[in-house]
């Protein structure tokens, strides 16, 4: 059968595999219908992950149907369609004891480091499927990329009324605002790009947007908090200076949540983070019960998917279209591929 590997940054290639072999235990074999573009798929082919390794097949944002299960397995059966927590962790590490199966020191990411679903069938551990029953196929390959906004959310805890200041209006920054929304804080997004701005508050609601770069972002920011700055500040643009930077904009006892990644080295002033107290969080992947929140906030209506997907492939056109959603003119939210059936 067909896959798309990524063979190096900026290099990717349609290959041939052979198909897998039935389930044993614990496994569920699964056929993918559709995979999500997301900032991670990105940064791969730029060769700015630091997690990634190559020649990798990427797709890690999955809606899939259930093909066959190994013979112990109970939460899923064939016919099921599902969404893939795609953090394979080892459940006997430390921090899977601990709970914290999303940075699992043994972990292995779907499309980061194993291969992931750009291709039509696949096996993966059972465990990791969560079943949908209203939910089509694009909004399940959807759940994976809310889920990243809902850890970071959880991780900060924002409280009703509290300020909120999301940087970076992408796909990630997106999913954040989908969650802090839902705790009644009041919510800033920044960004460089003017049209996500106009995005975040024409599609999502935000009353107040700050565009980054006229050398005024702090006093806007006070003017919209009664001075004091916000008290949680979460970066999502993956941009080491961006990173840097943020402190900047976090108040006296305040937390500053990373939520994009970087290659490069984030650096900043410690006197400006002990003086007003600062917490600072990473927030990494998401959990299982991240996944199951999410389905169930889509069935219910709560989050409306359909402004999130912007743009949409098929698999033999995606190669040729990949180098268009690295670039913000093109306008992407979240892209969507389609897999043939064949």
């Amino acid at each position: 059968m067909r896959a798309i590997q990524l063979e190096k940054p900026l290099h990717f290639r349609l290959i041939d595999i052979p198909e897998p072999d039935a389930p044993v235990a614990g496994e569920a074999l699964v056929r993918v219908h559709r995979i999500g573009i997301c900032g991670t798929d990105l940064s791969g082919y730029l060769g700015k992950m630091p997690f990634y390794s190559y020649p990798r097949i990427p797709g890690h944002e999955l809606g899939v149907e259930v093909v066959a299960v190994g013979p112990d397995v109970t939460n899923v059966k064939a016919g099921d369609t599902c969404s893939v927590e795609p953090y394979i962790n080892n459940p006997n590490s430390f921090a899977s004891k601990r709970g914290r199966t999303n940075c699992c020191e043994d972990l292995q990411v779907l499309g980061v480091h194993t291969d992931g679903g750009m291709r039509p069938l696949f096996k993966l551990p059972a465990r990791k499927l969560h079943k949908a029953t209203k939910l089509s196929m694009e909004q399940l390959a959807l759940v994976e990329t809310l889920a990243i906004g809902c850890h970071a959310v959880v991780r900060c805890a924002p409280q009703p009324g509290e300020d909120v200041l999301v940087i970076g209006a992408g796909p990630i920054g997106l999913s954040v605002i989908e969650f802090v929304k839902l705790t009644g804080a009041n919510l800033i997004v920044m960004d460089m790009v003017a049209s996500r701005l106009e995005f975040c508050r024409n599609s999502m609601g935000v009353k107040y947007t700050v565009l980054a770069g006229d050398g005024n972002e702090e006093k806007t920011l006070r003017d919209l908090t009664d001075g004091h700055l916000p008290t949680i500040v979460v970066d999502a643009t993956g941009s080491a200076k961006s990173m840097s930077h943020a402190l900047n904009y976090v108040g006296h006892t305040g937390k500053l949540v990373y939520v994009g990644i970087t290659t490069d080295n984030v650096s900043f002033p410690h006197p400006l983070m002990h003086r007003r107290e600062m917490t600072l969080f990473a927030s990494r992947n998401a959990m299982p019960e991240d996944f199951d929140r999410i389905i169930n906030l889509i069935e219910t209506g709560t989050i409306d998917t359909r402004p999130w997907i912007t743009h949409r492939t098929n698999f033999d056109e995606l190669i040729g279209q990949f180098p268009s959603y690295t670039k913000p003119e093109t306008g992407v939210i979240k892209a969507i591929v389609e897999v043939p059936i064949s």
